[in-house]
């Protein structure tokens, strides 16, 4: 019998996997954000496929210079190339986004699946601390932290950032592992004998992480955004870094004058979280059966 519902289980889940990228597959919104992004990602790996020029070739003397031959972007307060600088930029910002959500996803999946599957005590200690976390404000917490922070690099800001992040997704981890672990396949499983370890990696994450990949993807655009957010402020990435929250601050101030020096990195910065909201909701609505049509 219980042979029987582990096979009947795999099929199911099969079936589950097909009907997500069925959904998914003839969706425009779905396809177009997904190009935006393997575009500005291979801009991120490979950034001399798309300038042979040096972001940090300056020439004062073409200080805000509007777009001219070689530049087509213009020139930044410092005489460098805008587009040379975006293209570059995109490495710095993309890093931060997908490293912190991959830090907060990996403290989610093990305080969520914890407290999901044990229950108990342990849910309610871990509970406990999630809400702790929750109690900060997500960009003030990461103010106060940065602030006190000598040498702020990538990495650096993706830790102090997904320090913040983690508790929402630990949640949904937590309600998705609580919903999925009295499921007939893992009692089964239990019956059997398996390890724990088994049940969780084989059976109990692979039919409840779908939501929270979805999920995720959301994180990174928001994350750009706050690392944006933060270098604008003075509190992130400092030069001789490079990236488009870095470019934003330094435009503010000659805005009217320049405006060219701002609108480009917006634009892309712009682009690339609607991309992944768009891409996000897309895959929230299909591993959601009630999304599917």
């Amino acid at each position: 019998m219980t042979d029987a519902v582990l096979l009947q289980t795999v099929d199911e889940d099969v079936i589950a996997r097909r009907g997500v990228w069925a959904t998914v597959r003839r969706r425009v919104l779905f396809w177009l954000p997904l190009a935006v992004l393997a575009v500005l990602l291979l801009m991120a790996l490979v950034p001399q496929l798309f300038t042979s020029a040096d972001p940090r070739a300056c020439d004062i003397s073409a200080s805000a210079r509007p777009s001219s031959p070689g530049h087509p972007f213009g020139q930044d307060l410092q005489g460098c190339d805008v587009y040379a600088s975006v293209v570059h930029g995109a490495r710095a910002s993309l890093s931060v986004g997908l490293v912190c959500t991959l830090i907060a996803l990996v403290i989610a999946v093990g305080v969520g699946t914890i407290a999901g599957y044990v229950g108990g005590w342990a849910d309610s200690i871990l509970a406990r601390l999630t809400d702790v976390f929750l109690g900060f404000p997500f960009l003030l917490g990461a103010i106060v932290v940065l602030n006190s922070l000598g040498k702020r690099s990538v990495l650096s800001v993706s830790l102090v950032l997904a320090v913040f992040s983690w508790p929402t997704l630990a949640r949904m981890v937590r309600t998705t592992v609580r919903a999925t672990r009295d499921a007939e396949y893992v009692q089964a499983a239990k019956a059997m004998g398996f390890p724990t370890t088994r049940i969780l990696t084989h059976y109990v994450l692979p039919n409840s992480i779908g939501p929270v990949l979805a999920v995720a993807t959301l994180t990174v655009g928001g994350v750009i955004v706050a690392e944006s957010t933060l270098t604008f402020l003075g509190l992130g990435l400092r030069a001789p870094s490079i990236s488009w929250g870095l470019q934003l601050a330094t435009a503010q101030s000659r805005f009217q004058q320049a405006p060219h020096t701002l609108i480009y990195p917006a634009m892309f910065l712009a682009a690339t979280v609607l991309s992944l909201i768009t891409l996000g909701d897309v895959l929230r609505d299909a591993v959601n059966p009630k999304g599917r049509s």
